[in-house]
């Protein structure tokens, strides 16, 4: 399994990194978690013709954004998104004209699945729960290759994270805020929060991503980040743009 780092930015691009997206290159399935501008870059690691799973976790624009660039692949075996509740509405509505090409339009076969209703669907284990943000977010807990892959952004500190991380060989946890801040009307994670939580979740290894543009203006205050989070989980990064991870 090889995990890839396709955008690492929450709310928008910097010269640090595009949008949040990643790629879990499974030995059956292409699996994207979230659709920021960083998926654009999805055909630059698509070697195989295999199944491609798109999860996202809500519609904040820095996490769907990307989907207008779906025109340009080629997924010969077949796109599903999955998505939460209303997604066929809310997806059929902002990828259309005159916005971009719709779904139906696309040169391959496409579906939506509306998470957790049709998650019964899937070809491999699956778990969603909501997490705690400003708005309805799903956190997703994917078993898959003999692996444990969590997947919790845009979220604060709450039992779901916890439930969904438990055991993990990985956690990609989001570090949207620097070290010592937090805001409850805003919920998200710092290094410290997301540490503990992996910590706590008894994971393998913790990845940082979504890190929030206009507060991780470079690469050195990731790595700042990283060694804050070190402190209380050890086997914790900071992810860039471009990251491979082998599993």
């Amino acid at each position: 399994m090889k995990i890839t780092f396709l955008g690492t930015n929450g709310w928008y691009d910097t010269k640090t990194g595009n949008t949040v997206s990643v790629l879990v290159d499974t030995k059956k399935y292409y699996i994207v978690l979230d659709a920021g501008n960083g998926i654009h870059k999805l055909d630059r690691y698509l070697t195989k013709s295999k199944p491609v799973y798109i999860f996202l976790s809500h519609f904040h624009l820095d996490h769907i954004v990307g989907l207008h660039t779906l025109v340009k692949f080629n997924f010969k075996k077949g796109l599903t998104i999955c998505a939460p509740k209303n997604a066929k509405k809310i997806l059929n509505s902002i990828l259309e004209q005159p916005f971009t090409v719709s779904l139906n339009k696309l040169s391959y076969k496409n579906f939506v699945l509306e998470i957790p209703r049709d998650i019964s669907k899937l070809p491999f284990e699956c778990k969603a729960l909501p997490l705690k943000h400003s708005s309805p977010v799903l956190g997703y807990r994917l078993k898959i290759d003999d692996k444990i892959i969590s997947y919790c952004t845009d979220t604060g500190y709450c039992p779901n994270t916890v439930k969904l991380a438990k055991g993990a060989d990985f956690l990609i946890s989001e570090c949207s805020y620097k070290s010592g801040e937090k805001n409850s009307d805003w919920p998200h994670l710092n290094p410290e929060s997301a540490a503990m939580l992996a910590k706590e979740a008894g994971v393998k290894k913790l990845v940082m991503t979504h890190f929030a543009a206009d507060k991780y203006l470079t690469l050195n205050d990731r790595a700042k980040a990283e060694k804050i989070a070190k402190k209380t989980f050890k086997n914790s990064l900071a992810a860039k743009d471009g990251m491979i991870i082998n599993l």
